[in-house]
């Protein structure tokens, strides 16, 4: 009689939209596997129905089953051993989901299966179901030690970078071991883009000599390098272009370093150098030398630059030494050496060289007066720069006032710079 009520539900080929627990019990004799996918996939379906399918013969009903939430995980626990690779796969991509969730789930005894589960997972000996398991829980902080452990000094690098570069769950000492081991070419990268790195974990990255790893390092601002071994990378970094840029932009590089690295970098580095706010004044002066002297290596012959490399030296004693001053420059005019009038403008100034010539040779006594100016020199020097350095016809010189101060404002004098480019806030 039964067998009679239930046969039309046999012989439909789809299941109600709504279903009770013995239509589905009737779906399970039905021999059409249309019908027992549509259950497989169908999330309301009792538990133990979709434990039964667990061990259905057609794979592609296994794999819905498997990727159905509400599979029991003692169905979940043999799916993890099918012969079939894409009912792991989708069993590992629906496990890992529920990670975050495992603190909700009902009882003791479903966690633990559900870890157990994982743990299957995590030594399958397919790459991809350890891969999309990996993918999915390398931001958990919820699993055993172990399983992430595993994954992490896995071979596959498509398994074990994911777990390397964000596992909370990764110690010091696990960073450390997988350093030493290196299980894959990318690890030690891996640990270096790490959100947070220690002075501890950051030394041996260094110590493993990994270029990319290191230039990885020295980028993430996360990382925590200790001043010795910045100081011990300015001093390797010469060669290696690919430290260049995120050692010039490193916050905690001690001023020994800044130098040591402003002598390889280019200029724009150099550049970067100098912007930054903690800086003592004297590193940003040698910073302006670094780039005078790269200019001038780049247009000018060995023996010009040799020559002038010699006089900027001299420029930059005087100054260390507090005499680049009014006597030192009118020294310098009395000797005719107009290179070395120049350069020691050029420092007074903080103008670039070839503009600071330009001026000086505008034969414009206010122009040449007011780079003086600049220069925070006096109108005695102002004078002889324009008398004996641009050669100013002696009706067209401009005199003190008062025999000693400048004739022009402050305001004028500025108007001056401006036509050459000079800005109000740069004077």
């Amino acid at each position: 009689m039964l067998n009679k009520i239930f046969a039309w539900r046999r012989d439909r080929t789809v299941l109600p939209e709504k279903l009770s627990y013995q239509e589905a019990r009737d779906a399970l004799e039905s021999h059409s596997n249309q019908i027992r996918r549509e259950l497989a996939r169908r999330e309301e379906v009792e538990p133990e129905i979709l434990y039964y399918l667990a061990e259905d013969g057609a794979a592609d009903i296994r794999a819905l089953v498997a990727a159905n939430p509400n599979t029991p995980q003692q169905a979940n626990l043999i799916l993890a051993d099918d012969e079939d690779e894409n009912v792991r796969y989708e069993l590992a991509a629906k496990i890992a989901r529920l990670v975050p969730h495992l603190n909700e789930l009902q009882t003791e005894k479903t966690r633990d299966l559900a870890i157990e589960v994982i743990s299957k997972l995590a030594q399958d000996h397919l790459a991809r179901v350890r891969q999309i398991l990996a993918e999915e829980i390398r931001d958990s902080a919820l699993l055993p030690h172990h399983i992430v452990r595993k994954l992490a000094f896995d071979l596959e690098e498509i398994v074990s970078i994911p777990i390397i570069k964000y596992s909370p769950l990764l110690s010091d000492q696990d960073l450390l071991e997988i350093i030493s081991a290196a299980p894959t070419p990318g690890a030690v990268t891996a640990i270096a883009c790490r959100p947070q790195v220690s002075e501890t974990v950051s030394d041996a990255v260094v110590a493993t000599k990994d270029v990319p790893a290191i230039a990885a390092l020295l980028t993430n601002e996360g990382a925590k390098i200790s001043e010795e071994t910045l100081d011990d990378l300015a001093d390797q970094a010469e060669t290696v272009d690919a430290w260049h840029g995120p050692l010039a932009h490193r916050p905690e590089l001690s001023m020994r370093a800044i130098r040591r690295v402003a002598g390889f970098v280019s200029l724009s580095l150099i550049n970067a150098l100098e912007e930054r706010h903690d800086l003592e004044p004297g590193v940003k002066t040698f910073l302006r030398r670094r780039v005078r002297a790269r200019l001038d290596k780049e247009t000018l012959s060995v023996d010009e630059f040799d020559q002038r490399e010699a006089l900027r030296n001299r420029v930059d004693q005087a100054q260390d030494d507090a005499v680049l001053n009014d006597e030192y420059v009118l020294n310098a005019i009395k000797e005719n050496n107009k290179e070395l009038v120049l350069l020691a403008l050029e420092t007074l100034s903080e103008l670039p060289l070839g503009l600071v010539d330009r001026m000086v040779a505008s034969k414009n006594a206010k122009v040449v007066t007011a780079l003086v100016w600049k220069a925070g020199l006096s109108m005695r020097v102002a004078y002889a720069v324009q008398q004996h350095m641009s050669k100013i016809h002696h009706e067209q010189l401009l005199s003190a006032k008062d025999g000693v101060d400048y004739p022009l404002t402050e305001e004028e004098l500025q108007l001056h710079l401006e036509m050459y480019g000079v800005e109000p806030d740069e004077a």
